[in-house]
């Protein structure tokens, strides 16, 4: 058959609509953008982002592109998320609780102080009951969301001055986030919201008193020890952060099945992923920190019982105004009370028979 021949016949197919096989139409080539709200140098934070796309695009075979910004490179960090919803990027890298200004429920999707573990959030989120209800949540705010991260439990803080009662928490200026601000404000607290990125000089000049961020993998690369060397424990208002990734709910739609597939599998992978790479660094960081100079300190109990009792509070009065945090709060606050009552036998009595005798 001549070449012109050969053109002229499948210009005719493709005029009878046998153009293109199906599985080609099905895999189109796609280039995404997800905006992180992490800076790079926070690597297993900021590379979750990076290992969701890489994963995407490997189960692509190189079609479905994501492209990865850091936050601040094409929006505020903070603000990712509002950017994802009004569709100005595809995709984003957050955690929820930095949109509680738009309503409290957003930080239930992340972490509730005195909440789950990260174990407990998957099991809430996966076969709990708590994933139909933050679909639902998330897709009335114009997004699609996954679970891509956790940082497990974290810690909690870092203090220019020890505390050593209740007393000293009065008038602190302690950078913390979400409605964890409301719980520390009854105590006396005053919070502040400040990205990563400025904590360590509003640590240095005193604008602030005190900065919490995530654990000892990430904070040593942060510097908290040379400005506030008391590092104190528990984080109770972050037992296990999720890290989402949210897709505008139109660009979703707009997705073939199989890519929607990609990112199912890829955010499920990334979540696993970001724990791990956690739980591996926190141990050798927190050493490197003592060394330093960090005087770890355990938070007074006068300190953990009334903010226990001031979050009880929160969580009522928050009810009574939104909803969506009300019908999310049961949901978890009912999954917790049965989850514990199997943690406790399990988990906890060999945790802590094995950590009276590590080393041994």
């Amino acid at each position: 058959m001549k070449r012109r021949t050969f053109m002229t016949g499948l210009a005719g197919a493709a005029g009878t609509g046998i153009a293109m096989p199906a599985l080609a139409q099905s895999t189109p080539s796609i280039r995404w953008r997800i905006s992180s709200s992490f800076p790079k140098s926070l690597d297993t934070i900021y590379g979750g982002a990076e290992t969701l796309a890489k994963y995407v695009s490997e189960i692509t075979d190189g079609k479905f592109v994501i492209q990865v910004f850091a936050g601040g490179e094409i929006v505020p960090p903070l603000q990712a998320i509002e950017a994802t919803q009004n569709g100005t990027i595809e995709m984003s890298h957050s955690t929820a609780f930095y949109n509680i200004g738009k309503d409290p429920a957003w930080a239930i999707a992340a972490a509730l102080p005195f909440g789950l573990n990260a174990r407990q959030q998957n099991a809430w989120m996966y076969y709990g009951g708590g994933g139909p209800l933050l679909d639902a949540f998330f897709g009335r705010n114009n997004l699609v969301g996954f679970a891509a991260g956790n940082s497990g439990a974290q810690m909690g803080g870092w203090f220019r001055k020890e505390i050593k009662s209740l007393e000293d928490m009065k008038g602190l200026k302690f950078r913390v986030t979400g409605i964890t601000g409301k719980i520390l404000a009854k105590i006396g607290v005053v919070a502040q919201a400040i990205a990563a990125a400025d904590l360590y000089p509003a640590l240095e000049r005193g604008a602030i008193d005190a900065a919490e961020w995530i654990g000892p993998y990430d904070d040593e690369k942060l510097g908290f020890v040379k400005v506030a060397p008391y590092y104190y424990y528990p984080g109770w208002w972050e037992p296990g952060v999720v890290v989402h990734a949210f897709v505008n709910k139109a660009k979703w739609q707009e997705l073939p099945k199989s890519y929607q597939n990609a990112i199912k599998v890829a955010s499920q992978a990334t979540n696993a992923d970001m724990l791990a790479k956690y739980d591996a660094g926190n141990p050798g960081a927190i050493k490197r920190l003592v060394g330093a100079g960090a005087q770890l300190r355990a938070f007074p109990r006068d300190v953990m019982e009334a903010s226990f009792k001031a979050a009880r509070e929160v969580y009522a009065e928050t009810s009574a105004t939104s909803p969506d945090f009300k019908t999310l709060y049961e949901s978890l606050n009912d999954f917790r009370a049965d989850s514990y009552l199997w943690w406790q036998l399990a988990d906890v009595t060999s945790d802590i028979f094995n950590i009276q005798n590590r080393g041994k």
